[in-house]
């Protein structure tokens, strides 16, 4: 069975953890955009040094680069077989028709938004104690999101892929909700 998945939510939402207990379940591929960056860049494809061209002169990598790069990444063994679980990508409407391309027949089976509060994620994100987890940076980077990333959700909601799951709870608690969402679905 095959399992293609993409995850959302902001920021100290738990989408890291939820990963690594989709990958456990499943056996796919965690597929994250930071990690994918690196990984095409220290392979010196033609993508990671357009990427790393951009990223040197401080700029944000364009849909056009990350669009390759995934499309490289889900070409790869691990990820083309049992399937995987994307994290960090799309961020764009652009990209999300972009993946749709990419996938062509074997589409998505679900798009999951891992909703927790926006005063809980904030309450989460202060507990960690990184420095730059500021109150200023983290209400910017919360609004990005909205702004940024609504629209995207909107977009999959409307072809039909977005399951929205509660993210609050214990780390089990959640997981069993996610869990048993996608297997509803496949």
């Amino acid at each position: 069975m095959t399992v293609r998945l993409v995850i959302f939510g902001r920021q100290g939402a738990g989408k890291g953890t939820q990963c690594v207990n989709i990958v456990k379940t499943y056996g796919v591929a965690h597929i994250s955009t930071g990690d994918m960056l690196r990984a095409a860049v220290g392979a010196g494809t033609d993508m990671g040094l357009r990427a790393k061209e951009v990223m040197d002169s401080g700029g944000l990598v364009g849909d056009d680069i990350m669009n390759g790069i995934v499309a490289d990444r889900l070409s790869e063994p691990d990820a083309a077989g049992p399937g995987f679980v994307l994290d960090g990508y799309p961020r764009t409407q652009p990209q999300a028709e972009a993946l749709l391309s990419i996938l062509g027949d074997e589409s998505l089976d679900a798009v999951i938004n891992l909703d927790v509060p926006l005063d809980e994620v904030t309450a989460r994100m202060k507990s960690r104690g990184r420095e730059d987890d500021t109150d200023e940076a983290i209400e910017r980077r919360l609004a990005l999101y909205e702004q940024e990333t609504r629209p995207v959700l909107d977009f999959f909601d409307k072809q039909g892929l977005l399951v929205t799951v509660d993210g609050l709870g214990t780390e089990e608690e959640v997981s069993s909700r996610l869990i048993l969402a996608v297997n509803e679905l496949l």
